[in-house]
């Protein structure tokens, strides 16, 4: 990929950054101090380089230059103007000694303190609601840094000289995006399980935004949403395959804070407008979100947890998201409720794709009845099945379910997409020719021989609205018939030499001779007994 190609020396820097935290804790905890440090060197240089513009009308050489135009701007007559022209620009405003321009060079001659990076911290925290509790789960003051103040510091500051030699000032925001979200795909692998709370892997990410995607990579101000956003990479996919991504407006909601502050930062590392994203830490289920001035969106991506529990209240049955299907998702299932909550917040022309566990193809009971309901609808267009062993949280197969709010017909397509993918040692993985393959089959919605099923609406009702993909698509492969005489030829052939090979093991064992009596019997008895 020529954008990790680009990525790589930063990828490498940021890399080496999670070394010297890597001995002290785990991936889940690491990962929050390099994100957060990275992505306060990346606040701090964009505010460097954008005041000597202001000041210069051009780009600095480095940043120390533009950290002492700084530094004398602020000496003049028109400093103030200076600073709310760019809190204006940048909704913060960085004094030079918490620049990460100054805290590095600290670093460097030793005299960096802790207490500095936490007070730019707050600062910045408190700078705008943009910026709200952001750097919440960096804890500077963390035994696990080291014993003490000193060695807490000298770990941070390590970390920051390490950081410094990435060079942000000749990265644009899609390569230090694109590496950030290297970055959290790693940690994911690390982390194993725990991942599934904030990645999906790219390979999913891309099938499920293509598919959102197909027929509005044209429209101006695209809106998409994600109601379990994790760390935001699979919204930030849309930017990838729109004609016109500056337009793109990105909706998102996220239980866990720290999360939810990791797509923050990923949002403005991708150079997203604050304008253009509308993102919340809440409870999807529990809370309906958005409820203001836009409800409903062009793309829903969803990789939602799977078969988790919630309170499946009595209540929620006059919610206008669940209401028109007089029953709810089991307590102990939520995969429906997530499916609904999506489908209510789709676009009448738009279009929705989620990744659920294939028990919700045939579980019956109320999954079954929301499921027909669904189909009489035609709100279901197609079903995906993807191989085992794909995500970091799991090693069950999947499906993705794509959804239409409303459209012609009712019939769906069935895609076997579960062989699709290469083995790996942790997660398999799908290349971009098995992505590929399966974009074809959806866009082409046509029955292919043990890979895709176009059925009717018919064909659903004759199965009990049962969607199992095997029941569409049958992909066995019949074995070759075995050649009864070359088996038995084989057979004679290798009986004649095995004779061959005992003949000659007893030759051998003739020749061998002994004066003690008892091995020489024992002996003649072997030989006798290979002879028989």
């Amino acid at each position: 990929m020529a954008e990790l190609e680009n990525s790589k020396d930063l990828i490498s820097v940021l890399w080496s950054g999670a070394d010297i935290l890597r001995s002290k804790m785990d991936a889940n905890e690491y990962k929050d101090y390099l994100l957060g440090i990275v992505f306060y060197k990346y606040l701090s240089d964009s505010f460097l380089i954008r005041v000597y513009d202001l000041l210069n009308d051009d780009k600095p050489e480095n940043l120390k230059d533009a950290l002492e135009a700084y530094k004398e701007a602020l000496a003049d007559e028109s400093a103030e103007e200076l600073k709310e022209q760019i809190k204006l620009e940048c909704h913060y405003v960085i004094e030079p000694e918490l620049t990460y321009t100054f805290f590095a060079e600290m670093a460097k001659n030793n005299s960096f303190n802790r207490e500095q990076l936490q007070k730019a911290f707050n600062n910045i925290e408190q700078s705008d609601p943009l910026f709200a509790d952001l750097f919440t789960d960096i804890d500077l003051y963390s035994n696990r840094l080291g014993a003490g103040d000193q060695k807490q510091s000298d770990t941070i500051s390590s970390l920051i000289k390490e950081i410094d030699k990435a060079d942000l000032l000749n990265t644009d925001a899609d390569v230090l995006g694109n590496a950030y979200e290297y970055l959290i795909g790693q940690f994911a692998s690390e982390t194993g399980k725990k991942a599934g709370e904030f990645y999906t892997p790219q390979a999913v990410s891309k099938i499920l935004t293509r598919i959102a995607i197909s027929g509005q990579e044209k429209r101006r101000g695209l809106s998409v949403y994600d109601p379990c956003m994790g760390s935001g990479s699979l919204l930030l996919n849309a930017k990838k395959y729109a004609s016109e991504p500056e337009y793109i407006r990105y909706y998102g909601q996220e239980l866990m804070t720290s999360t939810y502050n990791l797509a923050r930062m990923n949002m403005f590392l991708h150079g997203i407008a604050p304008e253009n994203q509308k993102l919340r830490n809440g409870d999807t289920l529990d809370e309906d979100w958005p409820t203001g001035e836009e409800t409903d969106f062009n793309m829903v991506l969803m990789n939602p947890p799977y078969s988790a529990k919630w309170s499946a209240a009595a209540g929620f049955l006059q919610d206008e998201r669940f209401s028109d299907y007089g029953v709810l998702a089991p307590k102990s299932k939520a995969d429906y409720a997530f499916l609904l909550h999506g489908l209510y917040h789709l676009k009448s022309n738009g279009t929705m794709a989620i990744v659920l566990p294939h028990g919700v193809l045939f579980r019956g009971a109320a999954e079954g009845k929301i499921r027909e309901k669904l189909l009489r609808a035609g709100n279901i267009y197609a079903v995906i099945g993807l191989p085992a062993n794909l995500f970091y949280n799991t090693s069950i197969p999947t499906c993705i379910i794509v959804l239409k709010k409303h459209r012609d017909g009712r019939d769906v397509l069935f895609i076997d997409a579960s062989k699709k993918f290469e083995k790996g040692k942790r997660q398999n993985a799908m290349t971009d020719e098995h992505i590929d393959a399966v974009i074809d089959l959806y866009k082409n919605r046509e029955t292919v021989d043990k890979e895709s099923f176009l059925a009717s609406f018919e064909d659903i009702e004759k199965n009990d609205f049962n969607l199992n993909i095997p029941r569409y698509v049958d992909n066995f492969e019949k074995e070759e018939e075995v050649d009864l005489n070359a088996l038995l030829m084989d057979m004679r052939k290798t009986d004649e030499e095995l004779e061959n090979v005992q003949q000659d093991f007893v030759s051998l064992l003739k020749e061998l001779t002994s004066s003690d009596e008892n091995i020489m019997a024992s002996l003649n008895d072997l030989i006798g007994r290979i002879e028989r």
